[in-house]
């Protein structure tokens, strides 16, 4: 009887390396088994159309009285700008419109996800309850703004898509 497990041990003993072999094989195969069916490399991302876009601003004719700084420019912010690249308008002589364009406007129309937040900074105004910042009286890319978040407080800003054209859409 001990000659027979004797002989079972000797055979264990040596189909255990085999076995082992056997197992890692197939657990290397498995590992990089997702390596053949899946992509090479992760596709890559198209960066989103940008367009230039047309402002203008009608500012106020009178210096709201306690705005200490009126001979100031009035300047132009856009919720895709980072910080830095907001900019001055340029004033029309003789009158009270201001003009600019912005570059590099990505474009989100038809409408994909939320519109832009846009609006100025007019030293005008400042005295009021805005503190010199308001989207009325503003157009981007030709459409008067007339949607409008947070109307009537420094978070003032008006509502706007941009199209392949560079023109404004106000939200639906």
């Amino acid at each position: 009887m001990g000659r027979s497990t004797g002989a079972a041990a000797r055979r264990a003993t040596r189909s255990f390396p085999a076995a082992l072999v056997v197992a890692a094989a197939l657990a290397a195969l498995s590992c990089n088994a997702f390596r053949r069916t899946g992509p090479d490399a992760a596709p890559s991302v198209a960066p989103p159309r940008t367009v230039s876009v047309a402002v203008e601003y009608t500012q106020v004719v009178e210096c709201i009285e306690g705005s200490p700084r009126c001979a100031d420019n009035v300047v132009f912010f856009g919720s895709w700008m980072q910080p830095g690249e907001e900019f001055f308008l340029a004033k029309e002589p003789g009158r009270y419109v201001w003009r600019g364009t912005a570059p590099r406007v990505p474009v989100n129309f038809p409408p994909r996800g939320d519109p832009y937040l846009v609006r100025i900074f007019d030293p005008h105004i400042v005295a009021t309850s805005t503190g010199g910042i308001t989207a009325e009286r503003l157009k981007v890319g030709g459409e008067l703004l007339t949607d409008f978040f947070s109307s009537g407080n420094p978070d003032e800003s008006g509502l706007i898509y941009i199209d392949d054209n560079g023109l404004g859409h106000t939200p639906f």
